[in-house]
């Protein structure tokens, strides 16, 4: 049986008024887990648990990411978020068989995106890419997208040619490994600088082979990207850290929280980070107003 934590000592770096976490997952009780994806995390982690996390953590808004374990039925996202939309936004996974009236609801009910997840058990992947991007575009949604970045070279031209704004998920998820200086990375700064495409801090611990409590290998390359564009940089818990499955490897999000942020170069470019690049990519007010 896994332990999860959501309290405990606090962060050392306090995060800024009206900090935004950017990617993270909530488990409702009554929505079972659908053919096709995995199975809900054990013990289910819902809105309860996470206001744990954002008291401790000193979060103040935050983005519900439909979890591929509901593949692209979205009951479990609009209850979460019927519960939370005075400080929450939704992104869902929508298809070429979601009709128009639930994009509709969708909308109405604080939808403001949709995930392509090209990895197994993923709702929608990059087959679906374009038509995902003619309707999101034609609805002023964004984009996550995930995939092993190691294979960026085999969708680079498609993923410039996206109308929509998005956003590439979990420190570009390079599963075979990268290094700041090669080509996948100067491939990630090109689709960066094309002033669509975003770049997501979250969940680092999925495609480190060093690991933690540094993660040095995802470090080096985040932090060329920091200071690169660091207009361009989301941050999120990634919580409920559903690839751990024992205590042992369930990370302290406080702790996780230091680590990722010292990979920023300076106060101006996680102020960015936590505040204002998600306010513009996910359509919150900006709390300058």
């Amino acid at each position: 049986m896994i332990e999860r934590s959501f309290s405990g000592r606090g962060p050392e770096i306090k995060l800024p008024a009206g900090a935004i976490d950017a990617h993270l997952h909530v488990y409702l009780s009554g929505f079972p887990a659908l053919p096709g994806g995995p199975g809900l995390p054990e013990g289910q982690p819902g809105l309860s648990e996470y206001r744990q996390v954002m008291g401790w953590l000193g979060i103040h808004r935050f983005v519900i990411t439909q979890g591929n374990a509901h593949h692209t039925n979205h009951a479990n996202l609009l209850a979460a978020l019927k519960e939370t939309r005075d400080v929450a936004r939704g992104v869902a996974a929508i298809d070429g068989e979601t009709s128009d009236a639930e994009l509709e609801i969708l909308k109405d009910g604080g939808v403001v995106g949709t995930r392509i997840v090209d990895l197994p058990g993923g709702a929608v992947g990059l087959s679906q890419l374009e038509e995902v991007d003619a309707r999101a575009f034609a609805a002023g949604w964004m984009i996550a997208i995930q995939f092993d970045g190691s294979d960026i070279s085999d969708h680079v031209d498609r993923l410039s040619s996206l109308r929509s704004r998005w956003v590439l998920d979990h420190h570009g998820k390079f599963l075979r490994g990268v290094v700041p200086d090669g080509d996948e990375v100067a491939m990630l700064k090109r689709l960066v600088d094309g002033g669509r495409c975003w770049f997501k801090f979250a969940g680092c611990y999925e495609s480190s082979f060093e690991g933690g409590s540094d993660y040095s290998d995802v470090a080096e390359v985040s932090k060329v990207m920091a200071t690169h564009a660091p207009e361009r940089i989301v941050w999120g818990t990634n919580f409920p850290h559903n690839t751990a499955t024992r205590t042992t490897d369930y990370p302290n999000d406080a702790a996780l929280l230091d680590t990722v942020l010292n990979w920023f170069p300076d106060d101006r470019a996680r102020h960015l980070a936590l505040v204002e690049n998600a306010e513009k990519l996910y359509g919150f007010q900006s709390i300058a107003n």
